[in-house]
């Protein structure tokens, strides 16, 4: 028979379970009611409840503050989009529409540049998918009253609360942005010619047509190109094209944070697998310098602070980071896939693809496990690894009692109760929505002072703001791909510390609330090829805090 007060604790962890749906600001009270209760994690009712509860999470993601219909359409940055009911108009429209069509909000469709047997088409086709009689996604072709040439729509129906459902209809019809010459001349030191050549092309202009355009030759023009794509490193017109409009999606940060100062937006690169999936990395510092690899955390933090990618490019170092599957347009694996196993893969194929046949690595938090695993799929490829803050495998349930409250929830569930932590996870992300990533970083690790104090430093802020948009912004959440990372994470690797050849130094620190000293010190008894340093004052953030000491000790890795 069940005691009393079990059944007063399931009762209160289900009562919180229903309040994190309907409000995930209600979080805390849930890790409150959860602690010291494990039992929980293997009660079948509360798995039960913990199901129906995420329905309303997910209720709750599709019309959030900032979100729905409006942050649908704020996503669409270099194509004409705009939002309607198929009856109203144009509900709502993006910069670009009020550029291409000059259209703006209010408008009737028949202001559209489609002829009136077109606009009925479009108009009857939105009714289809916002009152579900027709596919998830409804594509249509029309014809420019303007140009005369054909224009391609595609119609999604958006969640969001408002007297008649809405749909986002996205058309074919590129925008070049106001002021974008000026991040594409400094982003790969064109001449304004060359920028205008670049424009033309990213607009669907052919060669001759831009030439006519300039004045200039057809020959004149191919030999700017070729210019081109030297200073961009790019290889034909479609890899060209494809940079820059990566470039005009990172010129508009979402409005939820500040713009980050004194970075400027990277364009992100693109391989296609075997599998079909994407997989993106980006590049800053020396482009001809020895290579070096970035694993960004499970945060997804991709940049650095701006006078450490520029002291990078000082001193001759290639800084690659993949943005790993579920992060940004990274496409997750396939489910079943052995996470550690398919990260490291995507590394390697990402390193091949550059033609880059040895590497140093630095490896934050966890990641410390890709970077060592990739060393013994890859023989001879990683030269040193250098982990920061790093988190070696866990044994016993005093190493996560030592943890601080956020952390030990999640990765003690990682470990232990894994079905659970999709809920807890996306509950998680949805506070963050809430507070705002500033906030978020500062409350999760509110135990380590030198993180909190770190946050106060603009470029660190920045660089953690813009790094961490392929984890988490308006349009997006990785908490999916995040969950797996913890639960990965939290598996027994000691097998590949053990297995691991390559010289492996770890910067830790001493008020890192995710692992605390005496931990790292218990686990190095059972790696003795793994050597540490303690730098005083740093926490889970160390490597934007002492990335200088990380940069010197890296150095000696580097493949000469």
């Amino acid at each position: 028979m069940t005691p009393p007060e079990d059944h007063e604790h399931r009762a209160e962890i289900v009562d919180r379970l229903y309040d994190v749906a309907l409000d995930p600001m209600r979080f805390e009270d849930l890790i409150d009611a959860w602690e010291g209760r494990g039992s929980a994690a293997d009660d079948p009712a509360i798995d039960a409840h913990m199901s129906r509860a995420r329905v309303f999470l997910d209720r709750y993601d599709a019309a959030r503050d900032g979100g729905g219909a409006r942050a649908a359409l704020d996503a669409v940055h270099r194509s004409a989009a705009f939002l309607s009911d198929g009856v109203s108009g144009v509900v709502a429209c993006n910069r670009a529409m009020e550029q291409a069509f000059d259209i703006r909000e209010g408008a009737p469709l028949s202001d559209l540049p489609f002829d009136p047997h077109d606009v009925e088409s479009l108009s009857e086709a939105i009714l289809r998918v916002t009152g579900g009689k027709a596919e998830k996604v409804a594509t249509l072709r029309l014809r420019s009253s303007q140009t005369g040439s054909p224009v391609i729509v595609r119609i999604t129906p958006v969640i969001a609360e408002a007297p008649r459902p809405v749909a986002l209809v996205q058309s074919t019809e590129l925008v070049w942005p106001e002021g974008f010459e000026t991040p594409v001349q400094e982003a790969f030191g064109l001449t304004l010619a060359e920028v205008e050549i670049v424009r033309g092309l990213s607009m669907g202009q052919p060669v001759r047509d831009i030439a006519e355009a300039r004045g200039r030759s057809v020959d004149t023009v191919r030999t700017q190109l070729r210019s081109i794509l030297a200073k961009t490193e790019t290889h034909s017109q479609f890899e060209l094209v494809r940079v820059v409009l990566g470039l005009m999606d990172l010129s508009h940060p979402p409005r939820s944070e500040r713009q980050a100062e004194g970075l400027v937006g990277l364009p992100f690169q693109t391989l296609r697998m075997p599998d079909g999936r994407r997989l993106d990395w980006i590049e800053f510092g020396d482009p001809g310098g020895l290579p070096l690899l970035f694993m960004h955390l499970d945060y997804g933090l991709i940049r650095w602070p701006a006078s450490a990618e520029r002291r990078a490019a000082q001193r001759g170092i290639r800084v690659i980071v993949p943005v790993r599957a579920g992060y940004g347009a990274s496409d997750l694996h396939s489910k079943g896939t052995d996470h550690l196993a398919g990260v490291t893969l995507d590394y390697a194929a990402v390193l091949d693809h550059l033609n880059i046949r040895r590497v140093a690595v630095i490896a934050l938090g966890a990641d410390l496990r890709f970077a060592m695993n990739l060393s013994i799929l890859r023989p001879g490829m990683v030269t040193g690894i250098l982990g920061c803050a790093a988190q070696l495998p866990l044994r016993s349930r005093a190493q996560y009692e030592r943890m601080d409250k956020w952390q030990r929830f999640i990765l003690a569930n990682a470990r232990y109760a894994p079905r659970i932590l999709p809920f807890m996870v996306q509950a998680a992300f949805a506070v963050a929505h809430k507070m705002g990533k500033d906030a978020f970083f500062r409350h999760i690790n509110g135990g380590s002072p030198a993180d909190v104090a770190l946050m106060d430093r603009p470029e660190v802020r920045d660089a953690l703001l813009l790094g961490s948009e392929v984890c988490l912004t308006k349009g997006r959440s990785a908490h999916e791909a995040f969950t797996r990372e913890c639960i990965g994470s939290e598996k027994d690797w000691s097998a590949v510390v053990r297995a691991c050849r390559v010289p492996t130094v770890l910067l830790q620190a001493d008020q890192d609330p995710q692992t605390p000293v005496l931990t790292v010190r218990e686990l190095l008894e059972d790696f003795t090829d793994v050597s540490a340093e303690f730098l005083p004052g740093t926490g889970q953030l160390l490597f934007f805090q002492e990335w200088e000491t990380a940069l010197r000790r890296v150095e000696p890795m580097l493949p000469r």
